[in-house]
């Protein structure tokens, strides 16, 4: 189990480059707000966007999730336990005032790419009607 990346993963990194491509900005391994031990895979902080790009296997895609026939209970259990962590990341971040967009890592980048540039634009709407004192 120590030998499976947590961050940096090819479907991350072909994101993250297409991104880069486009001139965007972003922080990676960002730290959720009030959740120690939990990180945003790609934040674009000023407009507090949270991306996380998530693993078929690990966090139960419909489309590509699948259950080992060894030890199945232990690996339903341990999914199940994943997919409460993502929707309690999810809520932590949006009472932080976050918006969360999860991507499954069977995402073509240049898909994902435009998912994240129509979510910074509803982010710019956002953050052009907060009060002056309150933009980060």
């Amino acid at each position: 189990m120590r030998r499976i990346r947590t961050a940096g993963t090819a479907p991350e990194i072909a994101l993250r480059s297409r991104l880069h491509a486009l001139n965007l900005r972003y922080r990676i391994s960002y730290p959720v707000p009030g959740k120690p031990r939990r990180t945003i895979d790609i934040a674009f902080t000023r407009y507090r966007l949270a991306v996380f790009v998530d693993g078929c296997f690990w966090h139960g895609c419909p489309v590509h999730g699948t259950l080992p026939k060894t030890n199945a209970p232990f690996w339903a259990n341990k999914i199940s336990t994943n997919r409460g962590r993502d929707r309690d990341t999810d809520l932590a971040l949006a009472a932080a005032g976050w918006d969360v967009l999860r991507i499954w890592e069977h995402t073509e980048p240049e898909e994902a790419s435009r998912m994240i540039l129509s979510a910074l634009g509803r982010g710019l709407i956002k953050l052009a009607a907060r009060p002056a004192g309150l933009r980060a």
